[in-house]
């Protein structure tokens, strides 16, 4: 089994812009409908996905505020990238006791975007 967190944005285009540019997702596939809105979008990084899609009212699969977890390999590299490209730090490098170091990051819509080298078992 693998797990991929989704998340609906009101604006899934300055999201993506947002996961790409500031955190270092690549975009694998972005799906649109006839009047060019993000339908479905699969974003990943070091083997992991996101997906991403617009936010409707009403709709049973909608999210509310979202804290996901990435993990890299040079969280340093990976933090100096966020910050140089604006995003709102809300949490610095920090050496957590269960010999993680982490850093977060919140986007546009209040999402907690938390990077570290810890990897859960799988």
């Amino acid at each position: 089994m693998s797990v991929h967190p989704t998340l609906r944005y009101r604006d899934p285009d300055a999201a993506i812009t947002f996961l790409r540019d500031a955190l270092g997702f690549t975009v694998a596939a972005a799906h649109r409908d006839d009047a060019g809105t993000v339908q479905h979008a699969e974003l990943v990084q070091n083997g992991g996905a996101v997906l991403v899609g617009p936010r409707r009212e009403g709709d049973r699969f909608a999210t509310g505020r979202a804290v996901v977890y990435v993990a890299v390999d040079d969280v340093d590299a990976h933090h100096d990238r966020a910050a140089a490209a604006g995003a709102t730090i809300i949490m610095g490098l920090t050496d957590q006791d269960y010999g993680s170091r982490e850093y977060a990051a919140v986007d546009a819509e209040d999402n907690v975007w938390s990077f570290g080298t810890y990897r859960p078992a799988t």
